[in-house]
């Protein structure tokens, strides 16, 4: 029976602490674009024109419906036949903002449409331009009761990293499974990527119902 080494576990230390930056990299960079993107898509979505709200609701439809897996082959092993070329980084960071764009979106759309419609008639007969309109009157009111939804998606991306280890990223468990394919010892590597993990989310999850707390706090 194996137990767990502990002077094993502090010389490898600073592997995963090092690899670990990768994954904090993809998660937050992921989530900045993924936050932008997934408003932009929820808008073009409500959009009246259907030329517009059509394509955009069969793309995140057909992203929700597949594999992340999948998606980041696509733009790694495939695409680059067609002239984009990725590094491994940047396709992951590109595939799960991506793919969590189309998630945050609907979380977007049902916070828009939770707006009532008095406040969207108001801004109509007032001529406001629609970037004031989103800006100061819309996204406020929406936010707010959506931002649990939004952090959970920081907290799912964060644990979906481990999936680009497919496309040869390094991050916290790929480095992880070298060192234990190297040593022979997965005890100490895995227990401490999982404590990684459950750690980090902890914090996330903390952090994000602080941001809860101030708008309701700015909000009375």
């Amino acid at each position: 029976m194996n137990f767990f080494d502990w002077d094993f576990a502090l010389s490898i230390l600073p592997d995963l602490l090092k690899a670990s930056l990768n994954t904090l990299l993809i998660t937050f960079a992921g989530f900045a674009i993924a936050i932008v993107l997934g408003l932009l898509l929820a808008i073009a979505r409500r959009s009246k024109h259907l030329w517009l709200s059509w394509p955009v609701a069969g793309l995140i439809e057909f992203i929700r419906s597949t594999p992340l897996l999948i998606q980041v082959y696509f733009l790694f092993y495939v695409f680059p036949n067609y002239g984009l070329n990725l590094t491994a980084l940047q396709a992951g960071i590109l595939g799960i903002a991506l793919h969590y764009a189309c998630y945050t979106a609907e979380v977007y759309r049902a916070g828009l449409d939770a707006v009532p419609r008095g406040q969207w008639e108001a801004v109509t007969a007032l001529n406001m331009s629609p970037l004031s309109v989103y800006r100061q009157i819309i996204l406020p009111q929406a936010l707010r009761p959506i931002l649990p939804a939004l952090g959970n998606y920081l907290v799912a991306m964060l644990k979906d990293t481990p999936v680009l280890s497919a496309i040869t990223v390094v991050e916290i468990m790929q480095q992880a499974k070298n060192i234990g394919s190297e040593s022979f010892r997965y005890l100490e590597p895995i227990t401490m990527v999982g404590l990684f993990f459950l750690l980090l989310s902890l914090a996330l999850a903390w952090c994000v119902r602080r941001v809860e707390d101030r708008l309701e706090v700015t909000a009375r």
